[in-house]
């Protein structure tokens, strides 16, 4: 079942004067250093050179030989479009309806864990972000922000959690997360054991953060991240601390317990995904769902949505491509739940394929944030516009003037 699409004079839809306006020469509501940055991918140019190799090898990186990473790009690469022509799209909307709220693209802003420390308060950077593009937000549970101040700046954001290991701690959070006004909760299932991502021990991160001399010279020589993000964080909010991991304040960067604190999980099964169902009211959201049978199990227990993923290829090299395992979910569940997913967007092309195999709504991840470290709140509100913008450029030229056009016919396989 596709989503509802808005009228095209509602909030999701785009004014003539705002359609692919990077088409038809310089947005003069980017700032003008962020006007040379013309796709996703430049921003993670850009965010090689601002950011210290430890942090940005943690954000580009992926688990052993990267071959899940690799995968994801290659399954949209291999997929191409049979556009129809000569279809009125003088009015298309890329507007789209899941839990009762219209957006105005089909896309989201996956979550990403420890933003506050690449960009200067991250997290409250991208959920801002959103809320003025009128786009979801996942916030991470692994994030140095409180959710109480996220939630405040950005109402609206939803909250992934990574479920701690015992059913006391695990209740307090779910209920933390209520009372601070979030009604869209995603759990994140796919990180049982934490992978093993030797690219971090090769560009010298690790948690704890440990200060050393290849950090310290890193941060000399890109001075805009050491006075904009690191000291003014330390100067304004002190040391960084897991803060949403609990019901209650979780350890320093620096601290040996902040790796003790995010393990435990080995021993989770459906049956505690199924007591959070029955104690969170509002909607439910299954994240890292890869198997037809998960998907099923996901719906019986009552998730209002699944996220088909494999954590960007951040956990089980060699696992399967979401957008691979997408059609038979979607095939299954599609009419049941809203399929989600994630993993590999860098283009609008791809959120379109997603959709034409039968998502509902597509989250990106890695560029985002680099937008976020380049150019705060303004880049990624940059980066959203400029895949906005394919998004409409793509449906024009397919010939599908709204979401609920898109369809398999439109993909050659």
């Amino acid at each position: 079942m596709r989503s509802q699409i808005a009228d095209t004079e509602s909030a999701g839809s785009l004014s003539e004067t705002k359609k692919s306006s990077t088409a038809y020469g310089v947005n003069k509501d980017v700032a003008p250093r962020l006007r040379k940055l013309l796709s996703l991918a430049d921003f993670e140019t850009a965010a090689r050179r601002h950011l210290p190799r430890p942090l940005f090898g943690y954000i580009a990186g992926a688990a052993e030989d990267g071959v899940s990473f690799a995968a994801n790009r290659a399954a949209f690469e291999r997929l191409e479009f049979r556009p129809r022509v000569l279809v009125d799209v003088s009015r298309r909307s890329q507007a789209t309806t899941i839990f009762g709220h219209t957006w105005s693209s089909p896309f989201g802003i996956a979550p990403m864990g420890i933003s506050a420390i690449s960009a200067y308060r991250g997290d409250v950077v991208l959920a801002s972000a959103g809320k003025n593009e009128n786009i979801p937000v996942i916030m991470s549970g692994s994030s140095l922000i409180p959710m109480e101040t996220v939630h405040a700046a950005a109402p609206g954001t939803w909250f992934q959690a990574y479920l701690p290991g015992d059913a006391a701690r695990c209740d307090a959070l779910i209920e933390r997360v209520r009372a601070a006004g979030y009604s869209t909760l995603v759990l994140t299932v796919d990180i049982p054991v934490w992978a093993n991502r030797e690219n971090n021990i090769r560009s010298g991160f690790s948690l704890p953060l440990r200060p050393s001399l290849r950090l310290a010279l890193d941060g000399l020589v890109r001075p805009r991240w050491l006075a904009g993000t690191f000291l003014r964080t330390l100067g304004a909010h002190g040391m960084p601390h897991f803060e949403n991991s609990f019901a209650t304040r979780g350890a320093p960067m620096l601290s040996s317990s902040a790796i003790r604190d995010t393990t435990g999980r080995d021993h989770l099964t459906w049956a505690d995904i199924a007591r959070i169902r029955r104690r969170w009211p509002g909607h439910l959201v299954i994240k890292g769902i890869l198997h037809v049978d998960d998907a099923a199990r996901a719906v019986a227990i009552g998730a209002d949505g699944i996220i088909v993923s494999n954590h960007g290829g951040r956990q089980l090299d060699g696992g399967l491509a979401p957008l691979h395992a997408l059609p038979a979910i979607c095939n299954a569940v599609g009419d049941k739940t809203v399929v989600m997913m994630d993993s590999g967007v860098r283009r609008g092309a791809d959120v379109l394929k997603a959709l034409a195999l039968g998502a509902r709504f597509v989250f990106v991840g890695r560029p985002f944030m680099y937008a976020a470290a380049v150019g705060g709140e303004g880049g990624v509100r940059h980066a959203i516009g400029l895949l906005r913008d394919e998004v409409d450029r793509n449906m024009a030229m397919l010939g599908t003037p709204s979401i609920e056009a898109l369809n398999r016919e439109l993909l050659f396989e």
